[in-house]
């Protein structure tokens, strides 16, 4: 996904599967640890606003929709990690296994260092904790 984008953009946008046919809207965004990069995106669909994280790249942001080269029913089935807080390196290994998506190096050497105090790596993009 284009990087130059702000994370906070993208939240509120509508998401569309592989097959065009809308998936939801994107509710939160979540920074690589290492990076600071945008790395998943919490979408609600629903009436009971289920949320699914779906990785940003190789989803393209084309005009004002969020479009994620993914199945409607593999982004359902995505597995329930409690989306509202930090993802563990595990929990991201799940996700990359669950997509089928090559495992970035970043994501198999295990728990980063603690963010410092000026950083907001691994936090949700917009939060203030």
């Amino acid at each position: 996904m284009q990087t130059d984008i702000d994370p906070r953009s993208l939240i509120g946008r509508k998401a569309l599967d592989v097959s065009g046919c809308k998936i939801g809207t994107v509710g939160e965004v979540y920074l690589d640890d290492a990076t600071g990069e945008p790395e998943w995106a919490a979408l609600r669909s629903g009436l009971f606003r289920r949320e699914s994280l779906v990785p940003l790249e190789p989803s393209k942001l084309v005009g004002d929709e969020l479009q994620v080269p993914f199945a409607r029913a593999l982004i359902r089935s995505t597995p329930v990690l409690g989306v509202g807080r930090h993802l563990s390196p595990m929990q991201e290994l799940q996700l990359y296994l669950h997509y089928g998506l090559e495992v970035p190096a970043s994501a198999e050497a295990g728990p980063s260092p603690a963010p410092g105090p000026d950083q907001d790596f691994g936090r949700i993009a917009g939060s203030e904790s």
